[in-house]
């Protein structure tokens, strides 16, 4: 008996979600933090009272 032909689809779909969402936070993380950054303005700074 194959093992991967009883894998449910649900879980196929599960860890494609889950891999979608951690690429996407590491992402953001890396344009927040990383050498994209240096060109983020602060827009709070732009319209001081």
């Amino acid at each position: 008996m194959d093992p991967s032909s009883s894998t449910s689809p649900a879980l196929s779909i599960a860890l494609a979600v889950l891999a979608v969402l951690l690429a996407l936070t590491g992402f953001g993380v890396y344009t927040a933090f990383g050498p994209p950054s240096k060109s983020l303005t602060d827009p709070f700074d732009d319209h001081e009272d």
